[in-house]
């Protein structure tokens, strides 16, 4: 999972599938994430399956809304996680910078 605020590439507190992820070597110490923080918190709700009739009627739902749970988790891992990437020297800046490649480079090849 990924959590980092919008100070370091404004990046939500979520799952992150592994092919969106280059790994590198740096590490850096956490500490203990909140008890809340589990893996049925990333789980999407099922959707309700339509019927013959609603399924021709328009969709009048409403987009679904980050519910007050998540937004207050998101601000405790953030008060967590900036501060030890603020120890790791030059990390801020690696964070905030955009990835990317070109002609020639493999990130396979890379060492980070």
């Amino acid at each position: 999972s990924s959590g980092i605020n919008a100070e370091y590439g404004g990046v939500p507190l979520r799952r992150v599938d592994q092919a969106y992820v280059i790994a590198t070597s740096t590490k850096v110490e956490l500490p203990a994430m909140p008890e809340s923080l589990t893996d049925a918190l990333f789980k999407r709700k099922a959707k309700p399956t339509k019927n013959e009739k609603e399924m021709f009627v328009e969709n009048t739902t409403e987009e679904p809304k980050i519910s007050a749970e998540k937004i207050a988790l998101q601000k405790e891992v953030d008060a967590l996680v900036v501060p030890a990437v603020k120890k790791v020297d030059m990390l801020q800046s690696y964070l905030r910078s955009r990835f990317t490649l070109t002609k020639g480079q493999f990130p396979h090849e890379m060492k980070f």
